[in-house]
């Protein structure tokens, strides 16, 4: 008999493990190579609730990759978008300011970079139609671009990304949900742009939040980014879990389930 307990358990061990594993997914963009990474909820759900993660400025990372797995574990399939492609990855921050400089300034790439990686989560089981785009930095301000961008997603979550965007630009009804994870001491994005991003979600009639975090500067979800907020980025673990608390909900509220 406890032979046979040991079985049970390892083919549920194995079991969960299959679902829980991230996969290597390889797309395009014309000729541009992409790399993104999908993963299938451990439990399943007749809904097919969908996230698309955006990483940060420098690409697929741990913490996008942990937040995949973490997301498999309530039920969500989830997909990691590659946004600058193969051969494009930046070696240090100089190089991955500059491209994702790029992409902010050029939204419309942004965007289309964003509805590709938005088929392959589709393609990976998830419901066209019950998806949640969310990002971290340059990756959060790419989540609003998604919800300005019209693509056919339920909500969109920012966490400490960039939220402004040209003045010139047309601001349009928003019809996906809006959540702005900020840190309260971000230095890096300046009080007028967080003044101009809440006007623009009145003014497209959104329904947003935006949450303060005490303490929390740049990057505080990450836990690579060390814990020195005088650098101006740095980790919070209280920020950190509070913040995916805060997603957990809203995406109770946004996706059928």
């Amino acid at each position: 008999m406890k032979n046979i307990a040991f079985l049970i358990l390892g083919i549920i061990l194995f079991t969960n493990s299959t679902f829980a594993q991230l996969k290597a997914v390889k797309y395009s963009d014309g000729a541009q190579v992409l790399n993104g990474f999908k993963i299938q909820p451990m439990k399943k759900n007749l809904q097919k609730p969908g996230v698309l993660i955006l990483p940060a400025w420098k690409g697929i990372d741990n913490h996008s990759k942990n937040t995949a797995q973490n997301l498999a574990k309530l039920g969500y399939y989830a997909f990691i978008a590659d946004i600058y492609g193969e051969g494009n990855y930046p070696k240090d921050n100089a190089e991955a300011g500059q491209k994702a400089g790029f992409y902010k300034t050029n939204y419309k790439e942004y965007q289309k970079r964003i509805a590709l990686a938005l088929e392959q989560l589709i393609k990976s089981g998830a419901n066209k139609d019950n998806i949640v785009v969310i990002g971290f930095c340059f990756g959060g301000t790419g989540a609003l671009e998604a919800a300005r961008g019209n693509l056919n997603i339920k909500g969109a979550v920012s966490f400490h990304g960039g939220l402004g965007k040209e003045a010139s630009r047309t601001t349009q009804p928003l019809t996906p949900k809006i959540l702005a994870c900020h840190g309260a001491d971000d230095p890096f994005v300046p009080k007028e742009e967080i003044s101009a991003f809440q006007q623009e979600m009145r003014d497209s009639k959104a329904d947003w939040q935006m949450v303060y975090y005490a303490n929390a500067v740049h990057s505080f979800t990450d836990p690579e980014s060390g814990n020195d907020n005088s650098k101006g980025a740095a980790y919070n673990e209280k920020a950190a879990k509070r913040s995916f608390e805060h997603l957990k909900v809203f995406l109770n509220e946004v996706l059928k389930k």
